[in-house]
C-alpha cells in the first residue's frame, strides 16, 4: 500500500446535496452516486411517511417493499466500507486521521438501529391501519434522513480526503472489486443499476455508462421505464 501519490489528480464530481468532493489521483465517482441515491430515497420516504393516508395499505406495501431495495443496497455499501475501505486506510493513517476512520465504523453503528425501526414501522402499516404508527414512522424517518446525512457528508468531507491522500486509483479499484462488485448477484445488479441511475443528471449519467459498460447500460435500459413507473406509484402522495 502507498502512503504518498504521484498520479496526477482526476475530476471529481459534485452531485445535488452532495458537500464536498477532495481533490485526488482516485475516481468514486460511484461512491457520490451512492451518496445520491441514498439521500434521493430518504428525502421521499420522509415525504412519503407524512402525507400517505394511513388507511392506504397498498400503498404502504409498496414504500415497504421499497424501502427493502433502500436498506439492503445501504448494508451492503456499508458492510464493503466496514470490511475493506476502513481498515485498508487505517493501516496507513496517523492519529488524527485514525479518529475520523473509528466515527464511520460508529456512525454506521447509530443509522442500523434507526433503520430497524422504519422497518418496523413500514411493514406494521403495510398490515393494518395504524395512525399513530404513521405518525411516529413519520419521525423516525426524518431522524434516519438527518442521520444518514450527517455521516455522508462527513464522509464526504473528511474520509475521502484521506482516501485521496493515501490511496492509488489501482488500489481503490482492487478493492472496489473485492469488497463492492464481487459480492453483489445478478439480482442485486438488476435492482441497483435503475435505482442508483434514477435522478442522476443526463450528463453524468453518460459518462458512467461510457465507463461501466454496455452490460450495465443494457440492464438499465430494460429496467428504467418499469422503476420510473413503480417509483410513481409507490411515492404517489410525496
Amino acid at each position: 500500500m502507498s502512503t504518498i501519490q504521484t498520479t496526477a489528480y482526476v475530476e471529481q464530481w459534485r452531485l445535488p446535496r452532495q458537500v464536498a468532493a477532495p481533490e485526488g489521483p482516485v475516481d468514486v465517482k460511484m461512491m457520490y452516486v451512492m451518496h445520491h441515491a441514498f439521500r434521493r430515497d430518504l428525502v421521499m420516504f420522509a415525504e412519503a411517511a407524512a402525507v400517505t393516508p394511513a388507511d392506504d395499505r397498498e400503498t404502504w406495501g409498496a414504500l415497504s417493499r421499497r424501502w427493502q431495495v433502500f436498506s439492503e443496497i445501504l448494508h451492503h455499501h456499508h458492510s464493503g466500507e466496514d470490511a475493506g475501505l476502513w481498515p485498508w486506510l487505517l493501516e496507513v493513517v496517523d492519529a488524527g486521521e485514525r479518529a475520523t476512520l473509528e466515527a464511520m465504523e460508529a456512525e454506521h453503528a447509530e443509522i442500523d438501529p434507526l433503520l430497524s425501526a422504519c422497518t418496523e414501522g413500514l411493514a406494521r402499516l403495510a398490515d393494518h391501519a395504524d395512525e399513530d404508527a404513521r405518525a411516529a414512522l413519520a419521525v423516525r424517518l426524518v431522524a434516519t434522513r438527518d442521520s444518514l446525512s450527517r455521516h455522508l457528508a462527513h464522509e464526504e468531507r473528511d474520509a475521502i480526503a484521506i482516501l485521496q491522500r493515501l490511496m492509488t486509483q489501482e488500489e481503490w479499484l482492487a478493492l472496489d472489486e473485492e469488497h463492492f462488485k464481487r459480492t453483489m448477484s445478478p439480482r442485486q445488479i438488476a435492482a441497483l443499476v435503475p435505482w442508483a441511475a434514477y435522478g442522476v443528471p443526463r450528463a453524468e449519467l453518460g459518462r458512467i455508462f461510457a465507463e461501466a459498460g454496455i452490460g450495465f447500460r443494457l440492464v438499465w435500459l430494460a429496467t428504467r421505464r418499469r422503476f420510473a413507473n413503480r417509483e410513481a406509484r409507490t411515492f404517489r402522495y410525496a
